[in-house]
């Protein structure tokens, strides 16, 4: 599930408990190898021409998923990388629960996935939508029942992270680590913006949470469409990511599946009772404040953002464009 989802239910869907393995899984998909002349990831170029120097960003779309042993290389990234003296990571946003910090809270989380008046996922789902879980579910998660007690949500989650494991595939987290690595070996500088966020009264949240009805049909839904439509050409994005075919990602872009899950998320009243309305934006707003204090600093910053930031006519490279700054595409 995406980062700030994550952090806003304080990390609870990572410590719940996961679903057991399928009897059988796919073959893993073919690995990609990306060699040679490719020229790798392509990297955008920011700039304040207005602001009296020659200062310049470079920006690396992260995206995923991506096959686990993929290899990948651009030889751009690590050239910029040479003559840069700050290397901006994703945000890290972290959640505030007191001195023992998560630990604590682990006897509150039995149960949070259930559906809190004991309600079957066929009862939640229309019937279609539910037939075309079926088939799914039986394929990747087998035999094991446990997700038909669970919300919508909890169960689209635990359906999408097994089926693309099952295919070879890591949904995040693959792209970071290596620049993070060539960043240290050449003795770049290394930032993570960073955003807490205080809860008070953690367990009093979780509980609340567990009474809590979620309006989560349509996460349900967009994901049985991305893994009904997508799992296929995730290895065509992937080669297209790696070879830096702008174009063909534009295409291709899958069904948004993350941003309804986050929603359900950030609009339920819990969360609005405890201020998450404006986490998206204080989660935007310390990386473009980082990016725009580097780039003020360094002759030369290297980011690492998700590709649909930059792709999308609202994300972050669209604000820094209305900030005045001069974006080129690669």
């Amino acid at each position: 599930m995406h980062g700030l989802a994550a952090s806003a239910l304080l990390a609870l869907i990572a410590l719940a408990p996961v679903v057991g393995r399928a009897d059988e899984a796919p073959s893993p998909v073919e690995e990609i190898l990306v060699t040679g002349p490719q020229p790798g990831p392509g990297l955008w170029k920011v700039t304040h021409p207005s602001a009296g120097h020659d200062h310049v960003l470079w920006i690396l779309g992260s995206y995923g998923p991506l096959p686990k042993k993929m290899q990948w290389r651009s030889r751009e990234l690590e050239s910029v990388l040479a003559v840069s003296q700050e290397l901006i990571g994703p945000v890290n946003m972290s959640a505030k629960v007191g001195p023992l910090g998560g630990l604590t809270l682990l006897p509150s989380l039995v149960g949070l996935r259930k559906n809190p008046n004991g309600e079957r996922l066929q009862e939640l789902v229309p019937p279609d939508l539910y037939a075309r879980w079926l088939p799914l579910k039986q394929r990747y998660l087998g035999r094991d029942d446990d997700a038909e007690a669970w919300r919508p949500i909890f169960a689209a989650g635990a359906l999408y992270d097994k089926a693309v494991k099952a295919h070879g595939f890591e949904p995040f987290g693959v792209v970071w680590p290596t620049v993070e690595k060539l960043a240290r070996k050449a003795g770049v500088k290394v930032s993570e913006p960073k955003v807490a966020v205080k809860v008070d009264k953690p367990r009093a949240a979780i509980r609340d949470f567990k009474k809590t009805p979620l309006d989560d049909v349509d996460c349900f839904a967009k994901t049985i469409a991305r893994l009904e439509s997508d799992l296929e050409l995730m290895k065509v994005r992937a080669n297209a990511w790696a070879t830096g075919d702008v174009a063909r990602l534009r295409e291709l872009a899958p069904v948004d599946n993350a941003s309804a899950c986050i929603a359900v998320v950030l609009n339920a009243q819990v969360m609005q009772d405890r201020g998450a309305a404006d986490w998206p934006a204080r989660r935007a707003e310390a990386w473009l404040s980082a990016v725009e204090q580097a780039l003020a600093r360094n002759a030369s910053t290297v980011a690492v953002l998700s590709i649909d930031q930059i792709l999308k006519p609202d994300g972050y490279v669209a604000q820094l464009r209305a900030r005045g700054y001069v974006v080129e595409s690669p």
